[in-house]
């Protein structure tokens, strides 16, 4: 059972990325605020579900949520200023596209850097421990999922609408063979 809040400062919101790991296309974060008392049995870390269950919740979390951000940072940014440094990045634009002014938030993994003046904690494993964070996670892995679902139409011998860009055996594979594209991160072991 996830818990609803980290702090007692209200409005909290949940932070997460998806993309880290992967050799192209841009890291994605989201900042959820969700209302209290949200209910969901099937809310969990998006890496747990299913895509058919992820959709769906993306859905009520959108529909639901009292406020909610999502934001890409580039491949080429990530070159320029390093994965962590643009997933850090990424969290603070998902947070500048809230609508509401959080007083607390709370973020999946072990680095930030502040964000304003508002208190923060970073939590290890935290989208399997909070709601905000797990629906943060949902938002920011099904965006992604679809920007490089429509990548994919432009390059097909990398697999991305299955790899999703993660350095799977056919994406290095088609790396081999074809060279890396203008959407790949040339500061990332590539092969």
């Amino acid at each position: 059972m996830l818990l609803e809040n980290y702090s007692n400062n209200y409005p909290e919101v949940g932070c997460d990325e998806a993309g880290r790991g992967c050799l192209c296309g841009p890291v994605t974060a989201a900042a959820v605020v969700l209302p209290k008392n949200f209910r969901s049995d099937l809310l969990n870390d998006s890496k747990k579900l299913t895509k058919k269950n992820r959709v769906l919740l993306r859905r009520k979390i959108e529909e639901e949520a009292l406020t909610y951000g999502v934001a890409f940072v580039s491949h080429e940014r990530i070159d320029e200023i390093n994965i962590l440094n643009a997933s850090i990045e990424a969290m603070h634009l998902a947070i500048d596209k809230l609508n509401i002014t959080p007083k607390h938030i709370i973020i999946d993994g072990n680095r930030f850097k502040p964000y304003k003046d508002i208190r923060y904690d970073t939590i290890i494993k935290g989208d399997g421990k909070y709601l905000s964070i797990a629906a943060a996670s949902i938002l920011a892995k099904t965006y992604r999922d679809e920007y490089m679902e429509k990548l994919h139409l432009e390059f097909p011998e990398y697999d991305w609408k299955q790899n999703k860009g993660y350095p799977t055996k056919k994406h290095r594979e088609a790396i081999a063979k074809y060279g890396a594209t203008d959407q790949h991160r040339m500061t990332f072991k590539l092969l």
